[in-house]
């Protein structure tokens, strides 16, 4: 920590299943004191599988904070906090899509909401598709689409696309595989 920042103390407020919400209690080298709200997350994995023809699998699902469904990348959580990411992106992509690969290349890291929360996400391209069977949880419904990578870029321009891991993986795939 900074020399003018100092926990002094962490109160457990709520332990979730894939969150845990902290009251971090905060001095600082002026004397002042605050208490501030702190997220730990294990972490998760995501991948941008490219199919031989240059189209994106991407899954749709319902997401209970936006009360809707969602067109996103396949992600998930770490199944441990020590899981390489890569076992989980490639986990994560059968799971999802039905496609599994042995070939997935690093493509960036993305922590989701640094002000409040320490979660990380790590982000594989996943090439050289072999179909396979999704394997979703009893409570995941998830719609398989592949789409452009215009289309997407289309949609998260046009407001369509508003998940923060999405847009930085298609963005971050055109500039590095596309417009090289």
């Amino acid at each position: 920590m900074s020399e003018d920042i100092k926990r002094v103390g962490r109160e457990l407020a709520y332990k979730g299943t894939i969150l845990d919400v902290y009251v971090d209690h905060m001095e600082f080298a002026n004397g002042n004191t605050a208490d501030w709200d702190f997220i730990h997350h294990d972490g998760a994995a995501a991948v941008v599988p490219v199919m031989d023809d240059g189209r994106i699998l991407m899954v749709r699902q319902y997401r209970n904070a936006l009360e809707r469904e969602t067109l996103e990348i396949p992600a998930g959580k770490l199944d441990t906090p020590n899981e390489p990411g890569l076992t989980c992106a490639l986990r994560e992509l059968e799971e999802e899509t039905g496609y599994r690969s042995e070939n997935l290349e690093w493509l960036l890291t993305l922590r989701t909401t640094v002000a409040f929360c320490n979660e990380r996400i790590e982000i594989y391209v996943a090439k050289d598709l072999i179909p396979s069977h999704q394997h979703l949880d009893e409570d995941e419904f998830v719609d398989v689409k592949t789409y452009s990578v215009d289309e997407l870029k289309e949609m998260i321009f046009s407001g369509q696309i508003e998940d923060s891991k999405t847009i930085a993986a298609i963005l971050a795939y055109d500039l590095k595989y596309i417009r090289i």
